[in-house]
């Protein structure tokens, strides 16, 4: 096979998997958010979870490749119980989008000041299990598969509780959540190196997350969020790993320049995520059947949220397609033969491609604009919803 004609044929297996790649949007990330100081709010921001599903529409139909929205309990409870949402993954189908992931929270309340499942108190732990209970309920009523879990359970100095007891409770909770699970579900356990807890998180890397995941089951997946670690880290590594080992459940994508940023993704170090997405790659992550979730994980706080979110989705989509490109072939011949300086050329010769109009052709063979961001601007649906979102409560942290 000639260069040319294995270019061509690696350009056209990287469209077809472009064409069915799938990234989840977070219902949160259309809501008003801020830092720690102040939440900003937005002219046109959603008042309820179906205006957020109308927005992740909006993305969807520019982009073609966000067909699933994450939800987030209780910022996206509705009335009605089991039925109500129902109704809601039912409004979802009709605006051409389904739900996702079902993301707890046992961080927002008073209670969980000392923790949630790993909390000292038995009655509080009792209140943020029954939460996560309440949460598979859900899943239930929308069909969803996965149950994402992120504990901010931690201690900030030195003997304010046991070590060791607190993943002793922890694993008691994961269990009883996992016994809960139907056959079709899972649950990702999050990891978050630091904050709120600054002494000791009970979940702080993947390490924890995966020894945990182990002893639990098939059921149970650990979820890399992209800017939960130390500097330095090589988050890579970690992903390769876990594809070896089958655990890899789901990413949170964003980008940090110092801690937990919640940039859009591949806004701060592109050539990380591309890195990353070429360990999916190898390990076989890209296939239609390998079950990883690939989410959104974003805190819009000065950037309009839906070009924001439609940015994001490209980001993913440049950066898959550049893992894609890769002369795989060709690296493993000078892997092998030890080239360092070869290895690397084809690793770089696939990152500095422009692949902007492969991804062109894709959204026209799919009948799409090519332009997902001018198609949007153009749309007016940004000058509708600020026209019509007037009055009520805008949806955001804790609303």
């Amino acid at each position: 096979m000639t260069g040319s004609t294995a270019h061509e044929a690696r350009t056209a297996a990287a469209k077809a998997v472009l064409k069915r790649q799938s990234i989840e949007t977070p219902s949160w990330a259309y809501g008003n958010s801020g830092t720690r100081f102040k939440v900003f709010a937005q002219a046109g921001v959603p008042r309820t979870p179906r205006e957020k599903l109308d927005d992740a529409a909006q993305v969807h139909a520019f982009t073609g490749a966000a067909p699933t929205v994450a939800l987030h309990i209780p910022w996206d409870r509705v009335e009605g119980g089991p039925e109500g949402y129902a109704k809601l993954a039912s409004y979802a189908e009709e605006r051409g989008v389904k739900l996702g992931a079902v993301n707890s929270n046992v961080f927002q309340d008073d209670d969980y000041k000392l923790g949630s499942v790993t909390n000292p108190d038995p009655a509080v732990r009792r209140k943020a299990v029954g939460h996560l209970l309440e949460c598979v309920d859900i899943m239930d009523a929308t069909g969803s598969r996965d149950l994402k879990l992120w504990f901010s359970d931690g201690t900030n100095y030195p003997g304010q509780d046991d070590l060791r007891d607190r993943q002793d409770r922890l694993a008691e909770a994961l269990r009883t959540v996992y016994d809960r699970l139907g056959d079709d579900q899972r649950m990702v356990l999050e990891y978050k190196l630091f904050e709120p807890a600054f002494y000791a998180t009970d979940v702080p890397d993947w390490g924890t997350s995966y020894a945990h995941c182990l002893k639990l089951g098939e059921k149970a997946q650990v979820c890399v969020d992209t800017g939960h670690h130390a500097p330095g880290t090589n988050i890579e590594f970690i992903v390769a790993f876990l594809l070896r080992e089958g655990r890899l459940g789901a990413f949170d994508f964003n980008s940090r320049f110092y801690a937990d940023d919640d940039l859009m993704v591949g806004s701060a170090d592109p050539f990380q995520l591309f890195r990353i997405l070429y360990e999916v790659r190898r390990g076989g992550g890209l296939e239609a059947d390998s079950g990883i979730a690939f989410m959104l994980d974003q805190c819009h706080n000065i950037e309009a949220k839906i070009p924001a979110i439609i940015r994001s989705v490209m980001n993913v989509q440049e950066a898959t397609a550049k893992a894609l490109l890769v002369d795989t072939e060709a690296l493993a011949a000078a892997q092998r033969k030890g080239d360092v300086l070869a290895a690397n050329g084809v690793l770089m010769d696939a990152y500095n491609t422009d692949v902007r109009p492969l991804l062109e052709e894709v959204r026209e063979e799919l009948g799409l604009d090519p332009d997902p961001m001018g198609a949007y601007r153009r749309s007016g649906w940004q000058e509708r919803i600020v026209k019509d979102r007037v009055g009520g409560v805008q949806a955001g942290w804790g609303a």
